[in-house]
């Protein structure tokens, strides 16, 4: 035999590894087998309970219907509008002991201010005392609001009362010293063929002959004011009571969310905030150029609410929303986006969608021009959070908020 016959042999002779190769082709694919059947299964219970869904809010009717409006770009967060930390300096009052107290005015020393219990409290030094209720209990909840009421709005009249606007039961006067209340003007009352649905902030003349306030929305109400925000309704209207013939008149209609207002020095004019529209429209009520509306001032950083006098002669104007530049404005983004609005609140209560709104405390000091001398900031809202007026009193700025369950006060001359 010669040698490589010898090495075929022996190659022919090696021990063999015996391997179960029949049971191995058979074992992958079983695997592969029951990892399809998986996926099958899941895809068709995701399916059927999904599709059943989309059915659901497809055919569900949206509460809101809204139109399409545009803003300009924001401007940027530059110069006046420099972001800082001032309303973070800020003391917060009373903490836990008072529930949104939307709106201040004082006389001398002592204070006032409405809740959202339903309550118009008194506010002396450390004390506070219930001076008035407007509505019935019971109270503390949005679903009782209606007739518990909601007073928002706050001024001292020239004769020393306090005049209250309430978001669902309309204007009222309030003795300051025995809390007597004396209601003006009843939602209940049609006033250019629709009744008063979301009355918000006021103003009165020296004089007291005449009173300004806004009535918000005919059709949405206060503990709907997200989805008046977002189907930026235009049926606010700026109405005017006549303190002396007890008569209503409304001065400007068409309005998006109008909300604070403030009367000009000369009283001719008003300032109301249009929120939706992030603006200060400017309304001629009496003089040459009475019905006559400008705007002034527009494309502010953020959603203004009250607007109040400061000691320098311009306005202090609130907003706890703002339109972040740079950065991502949510209403900015859907305001010619119906159809995702529509979506959106097919899905989340208004209280969820709260939780999406991020926390920022603007307020701008503005001089009668329009133009921006200041701004103190609480990016966050950590200290001062959802303030809805920014009241001026002996150097002290005092923050009312629509929802935090606090006052604040910033001493302006640290600031």
């Amino acid at each position: 035999m010669n040698e490589p016959e010898g090495l075929r042999l022996r190659r022919l002779n090696r021990p063999q590894v015996i391997r179960d190769e029949a049971h191995e082709p058979q074992y992958k694919s079983t695997s592969t087998y029951s990892g399809k059947v998986f996926r099958v299964t899941f895809l068709t219970l995701v399916s059927l309970v999904l599709f059943p869904l989309l059915v659901l809010v497809f055919l569900l009717e949206s509460p809101i219907h809204p139109e399409v409006f545009s803003l300009n770009e924001p401007p940027l967060m530059t110069g006046c509008y420099e972001p800082n930390l001032k309303l973070r300096q800020a003391e917060r009052l009373f903490e836990d002991l008072l529930i949104g107290p939307e709106s201040l005015a004082n006389i001398g020393d002592v204070f006032y201010t409405g809740t959202a219990d339903g309550k118009i409290v008194k506010i002396e030094g450390r004390n506070i005392h219930v001076l008035a209720t407007l509505g019935k209990p019971p109270c503390g909840s949005p679903e009782h609001e209606h007739t518990c009421g909601r007073p928002l709005g706050i001024r001292v009249g020239p004769n020393g009362t306090l005049l209250v606007a309430d978001a669902y039961l309309g204007l009222f006067e309030v003795n300051p010293v025995t809390g007597e209340v004396k209601s003006l003007v009843s939602t209940g009352k049609m006033i250019g063929g629709r009744r008063l649905g979301f009355v918000n902030d006021l103003d009165v003349t020296r004089d007291g002959k005449k009173v300004y306030f806004t009535d918000s929305s005919s059709r949405w109400q206060r503990r709907d004011f997200m989805h008046l925000i977002m189907e930026a309704t235009a049926d606010g209207r700026l109405l005017e009571y006549d303190t002396e013939s007890k008569e209503v008149t409304v001065m400007m209609e068409n309005l998006r969310f109008p909300n604070g207002i403030q009367l000009f020095p000369d009283e001719e004019s008003v300032l109301v905030a249009e929120t939706t529209m992030a603006r200060i429209r400017r309304i001629h009520v009496s003089g040459l150029i009475k019905g006559g509306m400008d705007t002034f001032i527009d494309n502010l950083p953020g959603f203004p609410d009250n607007i109040r006098r400061s000691s320098s002669g311009g306005y202090w104007v609130s907003m706890s929303a703002v339109r972040p530049n740079p950065g991502f404005s949510m209403l900015d983004f859907l305001s010619q986006r119906p159809w995702l609005k529509k979506f959106i609140f097919k899905l989340f209560s208004q209280d969820t969608l709260l939780k999406f709104v991020p926390r920022y405390s603007l307020v701008v000091e503005l001089q009668d021009g329009g133009t921006c001398v200041r701004s103190l900031h609480d990016p966050h809202g950590m200290v001062a959070a959802y303030i809805s007026e920014a009241h001026e009193y002996n150097g002290q700025l005092y923050l009312g908020s629509f929802r935090s369950p606090y006052l604040c006060k910033l001493d302006l001359s640290k600031v």
